[in-house]
């Protein structure tokens, strides 16, 4: 079934996601909505998050997905269930994969979330760790400066290293082994964040783990694509400054954008 796998996010952190879709399903076509012009959701109110993202999903499902990938945590944990509710194409989140990852990966039981402040105050990674892993103790960590940052394209900078040094600080006084990178745009700033912990933790992206999901639901449903295709990407704001991340990160040259408005 060569239906495209749709993929939304608040700007470009989903792209991480992305990533890993290409490489270990190489054969699928890929959908990409960033809404970067009412990018950062994490600030926002419940309400418009949600709003925001049955706007993507329904322009998605207008242009026919087979799935849904919500590649953004603050979207998430406050509106997967009601986007399951809606729509009849499977539906799959970051967080439920993420939590899976750091369980498993952590010794001790003790885990970091980095998230925005939507994602830290629902407390849906604090929930699917505590399912997962009851004696687990999680400590949660909201970084509201590393979002703008990544959407700027300036996540190789010096400023890049200092903002992270900053905002982990609070996170000496505790114990952990595993991080989770609790958003999709943070694996931008991986290189950053393991250099700070001195790479004594795990770090752990929901990406690859989301991507496990993806494939197993693929299969049992036999809606596997059989013929490669280039991914479509929609941006709401500056096409430009979203091709130019696009080619960094995906390596990607002369990636097909295109603006979307709502």
């Amino acid at each position: 079934m060569n239906a495209p796998i749709g993929v939304i996010d608040s700007g470009v952190g989903g792209l991480t996601v992305v990533r890993e879709l290409r490489k270990y399903l190489p054969n699928e076509p890929i959908i990409y909505i960033g809404d970067d012009a009412r990018c950062p959701y994490g600030p926002r109110p419940a309400e418009e998050v949600l709003a925001f993202t049955l706007d993507m999903v329904n322009s998605l499902a207008q242009m026919g997905i087979k799935m849904l990938v919500i590649a953004c945590n603050t979207a998430t944990a406050i509106a997967l269930d009601e986007v399951r509710k809606q729509f009849d194409f499977p539906v799959i989140g970051v967080i439920q994969p993420g939590a899976r990852a750091a369980v498993n990966a952590s010794q001790t039981g003790e885990i970091a979330v980095l998230g925005t402040m939507g994602t830290v105050n629902s407390k849906a990674y604090d929930q699917a760790i505590y399912q997962l892993k009851p004696e687990a103790t999680v400590y949660s960590l909201a970084c509201p400066e590393f979002v703008p940052i990544v959407e700027n394209g300036d996540y190789r900078t010096k400023q890049a290293r200092e903002i992270v040094d900053r905002t982990l600080q609070p996170l000496h006084s505790h114990s952990f082994d595993s991080v989770i990178l609790g958003c999709t745009h943070y694996p931008l700033l991986q290189e950053h964040i393991e250099a700070h912990f001195s790479n004594s933790k795990n770090i752990i992206s929901s990406a690859v783990e989301t991507v496990i999901d993806v494939e197993r639901i693929l299969n049992e449903q036999q809606i596997l694509s059989a013929a490669p295709a280039e991914p479509l990407f929609y941006t709401t704001g500056s096409i430009e400054k979203f091709q130019s991340i696009v080619e960094d990160w995906l390596t990607l040259p002369q990636p097909d954008v295109r603006m979307l408005t709502f």
